[in-house]
């Protein structure tokens, strides 16, 4: 047995008080004269002996009271076999990790997981009541982390902890651990616990942990008996591009990580905070749906659109935000020295506003308009070579598209020398005479080319009956994607990337002569998608925890200051200025983490701007990582397996089997003895009174 407060021992000294008080009675006593001794004597020594029985139990009941009633103060228990020399009074840390992290949402038996261990971890405290070195780190890692402090600050502060949006893996928990204690006290043994659910997606990799043999680490699963949880996990387009007043259509993936299957939720779509369209979808265990909405957007620029469910008890991932950029203007050059005399380029992007187009000679055009467009198509031009050469590669370079419809009588050495520095190679002329004899039938797209794949009705499952025909003018090899091909697998027409930018090149001029490929149902949707593919697609939503995105800004400033401002509801302002950086016209923002942040800043899900000078530059949205929301834990049974082997990591059921705290003391800590020492000098109170009162004679 030993003593958790042993100077309290020194109180066994007031046993003195009472036995000197029994054995010295001061009163003095009285004679009294009787007539007749005889028979009084007899009586006399019978009471008298009767008298010494009753005061020696007396004193024994005083002396046991005070004796336990000092050993109640000493606190004196049986010491358990894990017992470390970490106690109240040592020096080492008793570090306690709460997992504050989205998934701790989760409840059972309607109580929230991070609930139930604040409240465990409350009761924790009791046994560490008298320690000064006490440590609570969440997944903030905020500066309280560094504090080494007593068991009622640390019971403030866990009425104060909310949910945090930066999971931590347990690799980082345990190393903030140790680095502190190490601080605080590098020769002391310390004990670090972890009350977490467990989360398989954000836990990392558990097996590459390796403890410190002198520190004892103690795992807290807090896990319940049924995980449900649905989210979105992508939305996009049927089309690349939005047009205002017209039927657009957006696919919604929703996944289930639940084990039961979810029937009929209904799913929401919001456009610019209104509802636009609803849809229910059934989603079986550990699978997904997709739901479909059809919505009219009013005007061209960017609009909010939400995705928004109800599905209990994890709510921070029910909603999905994201923007859409309805009719981005596409800037197109249209350079040429033989045009076709009907113009087919021209009818093609010159009556739809989605475009904005320029036609110019090739040989009067100024090459300063080329770093304003996204897409230059050069339509008969002979030779390419000089200045005009330079620049147009500086435009591939800098990331813009180029489509080449070559002359009837191309200039194969300039080509040559162009075209090869993209690693387009082996270009020839092709010297048959244009005779519609010569013309030769291209092949049918392939519809699993990314190129075509949402250009044809995904229900068609018949081939094109009639593809156009054309003669090549000239024939290439090298690197390059074939987008057409004749059916004798010759290139017609094939995309090279280029630095940042993507080179086209047609087999044939769009004269007539040269076959029907520019009046086929072919060519608008081949031109369309040439031109969508020029402008880098607005990603719709960008996560937390991509640490860095990368936005293109076709005026940006090279030594401007761009802020992130919260502007998805009034009451949340909050304004962040990220690391940046400029290159060319693309510039990245370091997406600060959760510990960046002053206390009052919470990064939460919703619509950004991208503000400069205090003006909008452009609209964000930013979800949480839907690794948060896939239900999946490790069981104790899957813990003790990653740590077999190190005696000093102790696994505890779950939180909710049992009474952890009193576990835990028995097998670390020990067994007390202050209670049966209560009770006991209450018992021998009880005693003397009653042999004052009831024992006479």
């Amino acid at each position: 047995m030993q003593f958790l407060f042993p100077t309290f021992l020194w109180g066994l000294a007031a046993l003195s008080v009472p036995l000197i008080i029994h054995l010295f009675n001061f009163r003095r006593t009285k004679r009294v004269f009787f007539t007749n001794v005889a028979f009084l004597k007899a009586v006399e020594t019978q009471t008298s002996s009767f008298r010494r029985i009753k005061q020696w139990l007396i004193l024994a009941s005083r002396l046991l009271f005070l004796l336990f009633l000092v050993l109640a103060f000493a606190q004196p228990f049986l010491p358990a076999k894990n017992a470390s020399t970490n106690r109240s009074s040592g020096l080492g840390v008793n570090s306690l990790y709460l997992d504050n992290s989205l998934s701790m949402q989760n409840t059972t038996e309607n109580k929230r997981y991070l609930d139930l261990a604040v409240t465990k971890i409350d009761e924790l405290l009791t046994l560490f009541r008298q320690s000064p070195n006490i440590q609570l780190i969440t997944n903030d890692f905020s500066g309280e982390d560094q504090a080494v402090t007593n068991a009622t600050k640390v019971k403030d502060r866990l009425t104060s902890v909310g949910f945090s949006s930066n999971p931590r893996t347990f690799e980082s928990i345990y190393k903030r651990q140790n680095n502190l204690a190490q601080k605080h006290n590098p020769s002391a043994n310390n004990q670090f616990f972890w009350f977490s659910d467990f989360q398989k997606s954000t836990s990392g990799d558990l097996r590459k942990i390796k403890t410190d043999t002198l520190n004892k680490l103690f795992l807290v699963p807090v896990q319940g008996k049924k995980n449900q949880n649905v989210f979105t996990d992508s939305v996009w387009l049927a089309s690349p591009f939005i047009r205002e007043m017209q039927n657009n259509i957006l696919y919604v993936k929703v996944f289930n990580s639940g084990s039961e299957e979810v029937e009929k939720l209904p799913v929401k779509l919001f456009i610019d905070n209104a509802q636009a369209s609803t849809a229910s979808v059934d989603i079986a265990p550990n699978g997904s749906a997709t739901a479909t909405f059809n919505f009219t957007v009013k005007d061209k620029g960017f609009h909010r659109g939400k995705v928004s469910f109800d599905d209990q008890p994890i709510t921070f991932d029910n909603d999905y935000y994201f923007v859409l950029n309805a009719s981005p203007t596409i800037q197109v050059l249209h350079l040429y020295q033989e045009r076709s005399a009907a113009d087919y380029i021209g009818k093609v992007f010159d009556n739809d506003s989605l475009f904005n187009y320029r036609a110019y000679s090739a040989s009067n055009v100024d090459v300063g308009q080329f770093k304003n467009a996204n897409l230059i198509v050069l339509e008969g031009v002979e030779a390419v070579a000089g200045t005009f050469r330079a620049s147009l590669e500086e435009f591939v370079r800098n990331g813009g598209n180029l489509l080449i419809f070559p002359s009837a009588r191309p200039d194969v050495t300039s080509y040559s020398q162009f075209l090869g520095g993209f690693g387009i190679q082996g270009i020839n002329l092709n010297n048959q005479p244009v005779l519609a004899q010569s013309q030769q039938a291209i092949a049918e797209p392939n519809r699993q080319n990314p190129f075509y794949i949402d250009v044809f009705e995904r229900t068609t499952s018949q081939g094109v009956v009639n593809t156009p025909t054309m003669q090549p003018a000239w024939t290439w090899s090298g690197v390059g994607e074939k987008i057409l091909t004749f059916k004798n697998m010759q290139n017609f027409i094939t995309s090279t990337q280029a630095s940042q930018g993507r080179v086209y090149v047609c087999a044939s001029p769009l004269e007539k002569t040269y076959g029907n490929f520019a009046e086929h149902a072919f060519f608008v949707p081949t031109m369309f998608k040439i031109a969508s593919m020029s402008t880098k697609q607005e990603r719709a939503a960008y996560n937390f925890s991509e640490g860095s995105i990368n936005l293109d800004l076709p005026n940006v400033k090279k030594n401007a200051t761009y802020k992130l401002k919260n502007v998805s509801t009034p009451n949340n302002k909050i304004e962040i200025i990220p690391v940046q950086r400029i290159v060319g016209n693309t510039l990245t923002l370091e997406l600060p983490k959760s510990s960046q942040l002053s206390d009052n800043q919470v990064l939460e899900s919703g619509y950004y701007e991208l503000q400069l000078d205090g003006k909008a530059e452009k609209l964000l949205a930013l979800n949480h990582d839907n690794e948060e929301s896939k239900m999946d834990f490790y069981s104790p049974e899957e813990l003790r397996t990653f740590f077999a082997g190190q005696k000093n990591i102790t696994i505890f059921d779950n939180l909710l089997d049992g009474d952890f705290v009193k576990t835990f003391q028995e097998s670390n800590v020990g067994t007390p003895l202050w209670k049966y020492c209560v009770m006991l000098a209450l018992a021998f109170l009880l005693i003397e009174i009653l042999l004052i009162r009831f024992m006479k004679g």
